[in-house]
């Protein structure tokens, strides 16, 4: 992208027979925004994304699915099974933020090549901070404690849920299919209930409000899910 923008800059300049004094002028400076923006950038970060969602399903259902039926050594293991559960479970959110500790790393050294390609009179500041400029990675680095823990947490319901609808398709079988999507619109319909509430009564509840009843709300859907899954787990799998 660096080197496409200074083919088509050198091109103009050229063709216009422009300074680049008189370039900037007239068309400006390159903002590192333009860069983080294409989809050159923003591609990989989505397919990264893309796979931790199928890593989800992956994990549970390669090791019953692979070559040696892992998932029955596992459960044989002198330990209480939910603990599989828990384990899977961090691994999938400790490879959610290494993605983002990822991101976070590759950000400086993204933009010294951007600097070691553009001149330095057709550069724009940017920090890292800046980033916050941008919807998508307000969502991926959140400003506030509060707010990382709000959209962080969504996404460890989110997978506990998929997890524990996993394990029920496991217990009953075909008819675990339906089961499972039961549970998981009932579940998400429990979490998001305040929010379309408020919406529908047109801002009744104050924001405060809302926010502690998604809280309570949260805490209702994630300990069910684990609950779900530790009785599933105990009583409905067997080895």
């Amino acid at each position: 992208m660096s080197k496409v923008y200074m083919n088509d800059a050198d091109q103009v300049m050229y063709k216009n027979q422009l300074s680049m004094s008189q370039y900037i002028k007239e068309y400006g400076v390159s903002p590192f925004h333009r860069f983080i923006e294409s989809g050159w950038f923003m591609m990989p970060i989505f397919f990264s994304i893309a796979m931790l969602m199928i890593y989800v399903f992956f994990i549970w259902y390669r090791d019953w699915f692979g070559k040696n039926t892992f998932i029955y050594r596992l459960l044989m293991l002198p330990t209480e099974r939910i603990s599989i559960y828990l384990a899977k479970l961090t691994t999938v959110m400790l490879l959610v933020l290494g993605l983002v500790t990822l991101q976070i790393l590759l950000i400086p050294i993204e933009i010294q090549i951007f600097n070691s390609i553009i001149p330095t009179d057709l550069q724009s500041h940017f920090s890292f901070y800046d980033i916050y400029s941008l919807r998508m990675w307000g969502w991926l680095y959140p400003k506030t404690l509060t707010e990382f823990i709000l959209i962080y947490g969504v996404g460890l319901i989110f997978v506990t849920v998929l997890f524990t609808a996993i394990l029920i398709e496991r217990s009953y079988g075909l008819k675990g299919i339906f089961f499972a999507i039961i549970y998981g619109m009932l579940s998400f319909g429990v979490l998001f209930v305040p929010i379309l509430v408020n919406e529908f009564d047109s801002g009744y509840f104050y924001a405060l409000e809302v926010f502690l009843m998604e809280l309570v709300m949260s805490v209702i859907v994630l300990s069910s899910a684990i609950w779900i899954a530790n009785h599933l787990l105990k009583y409905k799998i067997r080895v």
